[in-house]
């Protein structure tokens, strides 16, 4: 089982240590100070490298925001049976990832750069934050809920209404508010726990069920 890799990008440790660089000049000096010239200098390397690695300064989004997108962790456990147990730890995993991702300094600046661009002929940050942001989180998060269902450990008609149902319980307004700059929870780890005890009483299938539903299928 091993929904935590299909659609995560593979930097090597170098251009990991680019797209740091990127991410910090975005947050410290906002769109202007993100150029290729700038990163170049400040990470150390040649424009012909980020040209060869990421293409154009759009691509150079592109790869900082599926980077962040990255950090929040579904699973990776290659040939492991999905128990009940590992479920909910895989869940309050992701639960505890996003929530750091998304009250961290680059996710709130890359949000609110995309925010004020809205109205902007040809922007393409928002797009590019659905695309290589939130859709690789949801790739993949909803591969956990599939995996779960066939396991015999969720229940759901629709993984994307599942998946949905289970940010919501994450995240509630606590984006917006520290949008609108409000601190971050205190504690992630709570929270995340919370929502998943929620999401289970919606969607979970009990042990008892679960073994009946395995002993069916004959597995």
């Amino acid at each position: 089982m091993r929904p935590d890799t299909a659609d995560t990008p593979q930097f090597s440790p170098r251009q990991n240590e680019v797209l740091e660089q990127a991410l910090r000049l975005l947050v410290e000096g906002g769109d202007k100070a993100l150029t290729t010239s700038g990163l170049a200098r400040a990470a150390s390397c040649s424009k012909e490298s980020l040209y060869k690695w990421f293409g154009d300064r759009d691509g150079v989004l592109a790869a900082m925001i599926a980077y962040q997108a990255s950090k929040v962790r579904t699973a990776d456990r290659a040939g492991e049976k999905l128990t009940d147990q590992i479920l909910k730890q895989n869940l309050e995993q992701f639960g505890r990832d996003l929530l750091e991702v998304l009250a961290g300094d680059v996710s709130l600046a890359l949000n609110r750069l995309a925010i004020g661009q809205t109205s902007r002929d040809g922007s393409k940050l928002g797009k590019l934050l659905v695309e290589h942001g939130r859709r690789q989180i949801d790739r993949r998060a909803m591969a956990l809920m599939e995996a779960g269902k066939r396991a015999s450990l969720l229940r759901f008609e629709n993984a994307d209404a599942a998946y949905h149902t289970f940010y919501g319980l994450v995240v509630s307004d606590l984006h917006i508010r520290m949008l609108l700059g409000e601190p971050g929870l205190k504690d992630n780890s709570r929270q995340a726990e919370r929502a998943v005890e929620a999401f289970l009483a919606l969607h979970g299938v009990e042990q008892k069920t679960a073994d009946a539903l395995r002993v069916s299928a004959g597995r």
